[in-house]
């Protein structure tokens, strides 16, 4: 008869677990099921088949030469065994309770690892190791998920804070570092500008043109002053003016 039937219904995106009497006797895909409840004590319980995320802000952590940190994480997963997450939770409350304990577990496993990864960094080289650090996911996390009826799809650090102490510690390393570079630049500019300048005196130096130049300047220099005689063979001066052409 209809009046001892009850009507249940699964969303898009979901699967439905009955119980009767907080025991487990059928599935419930996505529509609207009509069920003879005579006689029954019978329970919906939803669960999601898309993935779900975590966020954990503002742990804290001690690194290798014991400084403090604090850091975030994200755990994406999605429910592979509704059966096995139905039981590892408290039935009797609601749905968001049971994913509140099963993500309270998570978010746990997730921070062992973190701290034991981050315990053996010492803290000046966590920036260079960041990209080690950002993939959380583990078989042995997984595995535990898999207990708990899950899979992890991904867990990320987020974000690490340092102490403001350790912060102005870093920043004023790499001001150092920058300033060794910026001065290294120049002293290296230096350098090719002494060697260019060598070079061409080197050059100048050996070069006939150059030092018969030189010598008319000179004399132009002298008669100048209108002090001076010269006495100049200016056959030899016409034979170097030759040899220039």
């Amino acid at each position: 008869m209809a009046f001892f039937n009850t009507k249940f219904k699964v969303r898009q995106n979901e699967i439905g677990f009955l119980y009767d009497k907080y025991k487990f006797i059928e599935r419930l895909e996505t529509g609207v099921h009509t069920i003879p409840s005579w006689g029954k004590e019978l329970e919906l319980i939803s669960l999601p088949t898309n993935s779900k995320l975590i966020s954990v802000v503002n742990q804290e952590v001690l690194t290798k030469d014991n400084i403090a940190l604090r850091f975030s994480f994200n755990i994406q997963y999605k429910i592979i065994d509704g059966e096995k997450f139905l039981g590892q939770v408290t039935h009797g409350f609601r749905t968001e309770n049971m994913f509140t304990e099963i993500e309270h577990r998570l978010s746990n496993l997730a921070q062992v690892i973190v701290r034991s990864k981050i315990s053996e960094i010492e803290s000046e080289f966590l920036n260079e190791k960041r990209n080690e650090l950002a993939n959380l996911k583990t078989e042995e996390m997984e595995k535990q998920a898999n207990e708990l009826g899950i899979t992890i799809e991904q867990a990320t650090i987020k974000d690490i804070t340092f102490p403001k102490n350790i912060q102005d510690v870093f920043i004023t390393q790499i001001e150092s570092k920058i300033r060794a570079k910026a001065d290294l630049e120049n002293a290296r500019t230096a350098v090719a500008s002494a060697r260019a300048l060598k070079n061409a005196a080197d050059i100048m130096k050996d070069d006939d043109n150059i030092k018969f130049h030189q010598l008319l300047e000179t004399i132009t220099k002298i008669a100048a002053k209108g002090k001076h005689s010269f006495n100049i063979n200016f056959g030899e001066l016409q034979n170097q003016i030759d040899d220039l052409k």
